[in-house]
């Protein structure tokens, strides 16, 4: 039987994860954000259920019970299948970041993890297939590359961020007209409650600042943050 999916179909997302609490855990984040998830247990009932309906994005254990999720990993771009596959594992040595990456990971991230975070990389990662969406955020002279996750702003050149700079710019950059407040952008960003003792978003825009240029985000007094008008280039 084969399956088609139309424009109003939700995008697949193919978990593939031994243990069940954070399976469960990961499922529900997904579910939430709109898409359609599938999960599977072990490497061969997750090979056979990517063979059955290809997804468009799979969240790959390497420690799985009975195929090594590199093993998975290495068979599924053997055959061909080409979507985005963001590892999610508890093995963070550098050797094995680099195994997975040139066995065809698009994206490696270790155990334990903020959800948010797993959900900025996905949605990140799901833009890059060929959807004609813009493979970079633009707003006037500030250029955020999806694909690299770098910034490039003409007075200060290309910066690298760390993934919760990346997130918060990104945040901001998609909805450049609104005012972002802090209790926002701390669930969007940091995946928890408002904390009023907390200051971890000035911590952060503070960074941004330094790597895009302080004129560049605006503070709204009481309110939050939000981009600066334009530069026009």
């Amino acid at each position: 039987m084969s399956v088609s999916a139309d424009r109003t179909s939700p995008t697949r997302i193919l978990v593939i994860e031994d243990n069940q609490r954070i399976a469960h855990f990961v499922r529900k984040g997904f579910t939430t954000a709109g898409y359609a998830v599938d999960v599977c247990r072990d490497g061969a009932s997750g090979l056979r259920a990517l063979r059955a309906v290809p997804p468009q994005l799979v969240v790959l254990d390497l420690g799985l019970p009975d195929l090594d999720g590199m093993e998975v990993l290495a068979t599924v771009r053997s055959e061909g299948h080409a979507m985005p596959i963001v590892v999610l594992t508890a093995r963070g040595e550098i050797p094995d970041r680099v195994a997975g990456f040139e066995s065809g990971a698009d994206d490696y991230m270790t155990k334990p993890f903020a959800f948010a975070e797993l959900l900025a990389r996905v949605r990140a990662r799901l833009r890059e297939e060929p959807r004609g969406e813009p493979d970079e955020l633009v707003n006037g002279d500030l250029r955020l590359n999806l694909r690299t996750r770098r910034v490039r702003t003409p007075d200060l050149g290309e910066r690298e961020l760390s993934n919760r700079e990346y997130t918060l710019l990104e945040r901001l950059m998609l909805h450049p007209d609104e005012t972002h407040s802090r209790e926002d952008l701390l669930r969007a960003v940091w995946g928890i409650d408002f904390d009023p003792q907390s200051n971890v978003v000035d911590v952060y825009v503070r960074y941004l600042r330094l790597k895009i240029g302080a004129h560049r985000i605006e503070t709204v007094r009481g309110d939050g943050y939000r981009m600066a008008e334009p530069i026009s280039v």
